[in-house]
């Protein structure tokens, strides 16, 4: 078996090796499993490591994290993979690789590649309704897209929270989505901004003393309002191009722009221009005087 496990879902990522560990531990022990970091060992140690017998089992299995990271040894993939006797098998840990190499090249004609993209927020909501259901528990797709908009996409927590809330009831409702999990900064940063924009000047202010509340610094609320002024501002200007092409060619996360994209929506292009440069002139005033940010966030967000 020569499998190469690639992409930039480390979730499922990280799930697809310790399952493929796993099961080969079960099955020949983990006296036939052999770990090692391609980054730093020298071509032959990993061709050594591949060609040696496997020790009172009838397989081995040996697993190279990050070979793409050594250029010597990403160079000798080829004399590498031909080594390979039929008792070993050889699993290639890949999060991040160049597409364009001549290495990406060899993994993908040569070894069984697997590739875990991120999954955008519909697809998120599914596989917690179906992760709820293989674990004994119950959860709609409603309240499954509700804890994606109130978490954000990343599939770890997400994994960890629905863990949490399956322990609390295996019934998940809004109710107890609500009393177990916090809200992600970024996404009431979002909700702040849809508020403002909606001249719901109590509910934007009420979400700001939320994040002060729970200790959430001026200076990092003014940082999490910039990226999502420019995460509008790219909206604004994407045209018709789906969110996905636009995300992919700026290496960023799909689900956030496409939330922004409805957004930008209800904003004009010259307020939002006026919005980016008072943010913009209120992050040097911090830098260059004596500023109560506090007040001062709260005088933009009221102005908004």
């Amino acid at each position: 078996m020569l499998i190469a496990l690639t992409g930039k879902n480390s979730y499922m990522l990280r799930r697809r090796l310790d399952e493929l560990m796993a099961g080969f531990a079960k099955k020949y022990g983990d006296l036939a499993l052999e770990k090692l970091d391609g980054s730093e060992v020298e071509p032959q140690v990993i061709t050594d490591a591949v060609v040696a017998m496997p020790f009172l089992a009838q397989r081995k299995m040996v697993v190279v994290r990050d070979l793409s990271r050594n250029q010597a040894a990403a160079e000798a993939i080829e004399q590498i993979i031909s080594s390979i006797p039929v008792s070993t098998d050889l699993v290639i840990y890949e999060p991040d690789i160049d597409r364009r190499s001549a290495y990406f090249k060899v993994l993908k004609a040569q070894t069984t590649f697997e590739e875990f993209g991120e999954l955008d927020a519909r697809q998120l909501a599914k596989w917690l309704v179906d992760s709820a259901k293989t674990q004994g528990g119950q959860l709609t797709l409603a309240d499954a897209n509700y804890l994606v908009e109130r978490l954000g996409p990343n599939q770890s927590l997400l994994a960890n929270e629905l863990d949490k809330l399956l322990t609390y009831d295996l019934k998940i409702s809004r109710q107890s989505i609500d009393l177990l999990t916090e809200p992600n900064p970024q996404s009431r940063i979002f909700d702040l901004l849809d508020a403002a924009f909606k001249q719901d000047k109590r509910r934007a202010l009420k979400l700001y003393d939320e994040q002060r509340a729970q200790k959430v610094d001026p200076q990092a609320i003014l940082a999490m309002l910039a990226w999502q002024l420019r995460l509008l501002s790219i909206a604004k200007h994407m045209g018709q191009r789906p969110p996905s092409t636009v995300a992919k060619e700026l290496g960023i996360s799909e689900y956030p722009l496409r939330k922004a994209s409805d957004l930008a929506a209800k904003i004009d292009e010259k307020r939002l221009k006026t919005l980016v440069e008072e943010a913009l002139t209120l992050d040097v005033r911090t830098k260059t005087s004596a500023v109560d940010l506090d007040e001062a966030l709260k005088t933009y967000i009221t102005a908004l």
